[in-house]
């Protein structure tokens, strides 16, 4: 059983600054996606950045410039630096990792950008 461990989140000012973790353990095939969405209270999940197979890492356009995703593949990791937050980022963050065709999430951490 795959579980994916996430911290970081918190309360930030706009314009500030947060790094989110994510940490898979169990694995036992080949983690191709890993990545991250958030869901906002009253609205749909959404990918906010996903690393694939190939290389290529896949950005919600309204983040595009201030987040960044990176990958420790050694260590099953990903990373979502989130520089320049603004209030309408708020929303909690799950971590979500495709492991031999199957898909995981972690349980959720909170992100509240606010003044």
């Amino acid at each position: 059983q795959v579980q994916l461990v996430e911290s970081g989140g918190g309360l930030v000012q706009p314009g500030g600054s947060l790094r989110l973790s994510c940490a898979a353990s169990g694995s036992r095939g080949s983690i191709s996606g890993m990545g991250w969405y958030r869901q906002a209270p009253g609205k749909q999940r959404e990918l906010v950045a996903v690393s694939t197979t190939g290389g290529f890492t896949n950005y919600l356009y309204s983040v595009k410039g201030r987040f960044t995703l990176s990958r420790d593949n050694l260590n099953n990791a990903v990373y979502l630096q989130m520089n320049n937050l603004k209030p309408e980022d708020t929303a909690v963050y799950y971590c979500q990792a495709t492991v031999s065709g199957l898909v995981y999430w972690g349980q959720g951490t909170q992100v509240t950008v606010s003044s």
